[in-house]
């Protein structure tokens, strides 16, 4: 099955939103003399974007017994987005996606100009054909509906298309609801329990549908850096961060191909 376009989660995804919540938080701290035990617990009670930041910042002030007005505290949380830095090699993969005449989609929850904010930050949006958000098209992840106008959108149809995300909440019963294979992060915001789960149905998920043949990429270990569903037959190349490493496609034979054995033996 050929694949025509891929969709891509932003936050956690392509946005290496944890690096960026910690520059921001280091200069939140500093700004208005907070304590230490301030950082950790924000990001403990914020729940990987999933909990409201009105709910979040008066809560610690509360539990710190902070003098600072909470409302005070959240308007600057706008800013953190001019922290915002792409995950390791997000360029790379993309601009590859595109060399290959794949179309490239992402689709995240949010308000409108924050996350277009962050996208140009990340330099992402020169890289990317659309960018659907929730807050702009009145659809929140996982409704299915949101995906299938991101399709819409592309002119692509599920079964030539996969969904990439890190959200074991956000980025799997939608896709599958409209017929997209999902593939996670090789390491993403997910505890070790949920990676597993998402393993689970990404592998349920490739036996049916295998990528289109491309040859991997020239240059010996150090440069397949992705694990990442789409991108080769015989192997799966992926996004987020961690030690890099090959995964063989469920479907595949054990062994290496050839070609890429012989080159393995000769790198350094």
């Amino acid at each position: 099955m050929s694949i025509h376009a891929v969709l891509f989660d932003l936050d956690g995804t392509l946005h290496d939103r944890a690096a960026t919540l910690r520059a921001w938080l280091a200069e939140h701290t500093r700004q208005f003399g907070l304590p230490d035990t301030y950082a950790p617990r924000f990001l403990e009670l914020e729940d990987h974007g999933y909990r409201p930041k009105a709910q979040v910042i008066p809560q610690l002030v509360q539990e710190l017994g902070l003098p600072h007005d909470p409302q005070t505290l959240l308007d600057t949380y706008a800013h953190h987005v001019r922290h915002a830095v792409p995950m390791p090699h997000a360029h790379t993969v993309l601009r590859e996606l595109r060399t290959r005449g794949v179309r490239v989609g992402v689709v995240t929850n949010g308000w409108e100009d924050i996350q277009r904010t962050c996208a140009d930050r990340c330099g992402l949006t020169d890289l990317i054909d659309d960018l659907v958000i929730s807050r702009a098209v009145g659809l929140s992840k996982p409704d299915p509906r949101i995906y299938q106008l991101a399709l819409n959108r592309l002119g692509v149809s599920a079964q030539h298309t996969w969904f990439v995300g890190d959200s074991p909440r956000n980025d799997i019963a939608g896709p599958q609801a409209v017929g997209l294979p999902h593939h996670a992060p090789a390491s993403g915001r997910g505890s070790g329990r949920d990676s597993a789960g998402c393993a689970g149905v990404v592998g349920g998920r490739l036996r049916r549908a295998a990528p289109p043949p491309c040859p991997l990429p020239q240059g010996g270990r150090g440069s397949l850096r992705w694990h990442w569903a789409g991108i080769s037959r015989a192997f799966v190349v992926g996004i987020g961060r961690g030690r890099p490493r090959l995964t063989r496609h469920p479907s595949h034979p054990r062994r290496a191909p050839r070609a890429l054995r012989a080159r393995r033996a000769g790198s350094p």
